[in-house]
């Protein structure tokens, strides 16, 4: 999109780009000027290693966990 077209309906190009999660390149004179792309929220995203401590690792997975272990699952 032209410079030009992009002064004249500003408000309106930003609404469809938000509308329609689509990015639209400026230009100038044809060469790339700028580019406008939807906003994306990082606030629900989850973030890496959030759960790593509900985690039990276990080095040895041949050896039974012990009846402890067992007494606790019934």
């Amino acid at each position: 999109m032209a410079i030009s077209e992009f002064k004249a309906h500003a408000l309106k190009v930003i609404d469809d780009v938000a509308n329609d999660h689509e990015s639209i390149m400026i230009t100038k004179r044809g060469k790339p000027l700028a580019q406008v792309v939807p906003f994306v929220s990082t606030e629900n995203k989850p973030k890496a290693g959030k759960l790593a401590a509900t985690l039990l690792f276990e080095h040895d997975i041949i050896t039974p966990l012990g009846d402890s272990a067992w007494e606790s699952t019934r």
